[in-house]
């Protein structure tokens, strides 16, 4: 049984900006923002260093990430004009972030397909691959 995790999020973040005007321009409710100097949540001595307006699936069984890359660059694929406007209006960067959650030693497929590196290129975007590997029973199995 595939117990393999993947999370994929995209971020555009930076020093402050409106993130209601990104919401708006985009036409895209994120799935997370928070603000410079917000309190990191479960953390309270800890305050965010910048704002970030975030798109991502949330965790989802997976053996290819790719399935979850494009669900994310399908609502943004026709957007990268808008998105470089973004970036340039409030000196933003944007970032896509792989989270995977690792099982007994099994992994997914990790490659990017040509259109998923033509997108992020489009939009000069950053790629960030987490990998957290849960312990393996004591059979090693």
């Amino acid at each position: 049984m595939n117990k393999i995790q993947v999370k994929i999020y995209f971020s555009l973040f930076g020093d402050d900006f409106p993130i209601d005007d990104v919401t708006e321009k985009l036409e895209i409710t994120p799935t997370d923002t928070y603000k410079k100097g917000d309190l990191i949540q479960n953390r309270s001595i800890f305050i965010r260093k910048e704002t970030s307006w975030d798109l991502g699936t949330g965790y989802q069984f997976s053996l290819d990430v790719n399935d979850q890359l494009k669900q994310i660059i399908g609502m943004l694929q026709n957007k990268s004009s808008i998105i470089n406007e973004i970036k340039e209006a409030y000196s933003l960067e944007c970032k896509f972030f792989i989270v995977i959650k690792i099982e007994k030693g099994n992994t997914p497929a990790l490659y990017l397909d040509k259109d998923i590196i033509k997108f992020a290129s489009s939009i000069e975007a950053e790629i960030d691959v987490d990998l957290y590997a849960n312990p393996y029973d004591d059979f090693g199995e």
